[in-house]
């Protein structure tokens, strides 16, 4: 049956919506890039810089992660969040049941974020201690590189992947019924925990390269679609474990031909 002229508009107007999420989402990040505060979204700008409280430069961190996480995360959650519209789009408010769905996916991406940060401001910390910052930052983001690698072999990577890759099978699974609010959040926020189980890792070099770096962005972003939402995406896996280990190893050895990513 063909689709009536009400159904296309619907359709028309969800794409456009999720478009201007993700392209004012990217937008917002080239501007704030080119602007004088894009060094508070810096991790390492972030937890040394004395102008301003620390709770106030861990606010605009995880709120320029959150924006990140917009463009580089929510285009991999479409497949999940088109099926999730398509079927509660005759309910009452389904617009605001789709609101709450990618509102708890980002919840979790905003807390990965957050924890990060956190994690990031101890191991500044311990090492300034040792008085030794400058000569073993190139070991920590080797050391980045090499994490993000050997996880792209793990189980518990493609553990995560298939959900991930499923969206009516996650949807049988994991959408419970009671309070519809309720049940659309947590189900974004489930999914959430399956993504970033997925892709914290490939995530944590957006660390390793520092603030808004818009091409390592596209790359990475490029690879979890793939991964995620293309039939032949789950082919790049391995080769990109490889590639960010070998990587990671060379960068340790201190061999010449292999770059910093800072």
């Amino acid at each position: 049956m063909s689709a009536t002229a009400e159904e296309w508009a619907e359709r028309l107007l969800f794409a456009a919506t999720m478009a201007a999420l993700v392209v004012g989402a990217w937008l917002a990040l080239a501007l704030v890039g080119a602007s004088p505060y894009a060094g508070y979204l810096d991790h390492q700008v972030a937890i040394d810089s004395t102008a301003l409280p620390y709770g106030a430069r861990l606010a605009i961190f995880v709120t320029g992660w959150l924006v990140m996480s917009v463009a580089m995360m929510l285009p991999s959650s479409l497949p999940l969040v088109t099926v999730f519209r398509t079927i509660t789009r005759r309910r009452e408010r389904p617009g605001r049941d789709l609101g709450l769905l990618i509102a708890g996916y980002l919840v979790m991406w905003a807390g990965f974020g957050l924890v990060a940060f956190l994690g990031d401001t101890v191991i500044h910390e311990a090492v300034e201690r040792a008085g030794r910052l400058a000569s073993y930052e190139s070991y920590i983001l080797a050391a980045t590189l090499l994490v993000a690698g050997l996880f792209q072999f793990s189980p518990l990577k493609y553990s995560c992947l298939r959900e991930c890759r499923s969206p009516v099978g996650f949807l049988a699974s994991h959408w419970h019924g009671g309070d519809r609010r309720w049940a659309a959040f947590a189900l974004g926020v489930r999914h959430g925990v399956f993504c970033v189980g997925c892709c914290w890792a490939l995530m944590l070099l957006m660390f390793a390269v520092g603030g808004v770096n818009l091409g390592w962005m596209l790359l990475l972003g490029a690879v979890m679609f793939a991964e995620k939402a293309v039939s032949w995406g789950g082919w790049i896996t391995k080769p990109a474990g490889v590639l960010f280990a070998l990587w990671g190893v060379g960068l340790a050895l201190g061999l010449p031909f292999v770059p910093g990513v800072l």
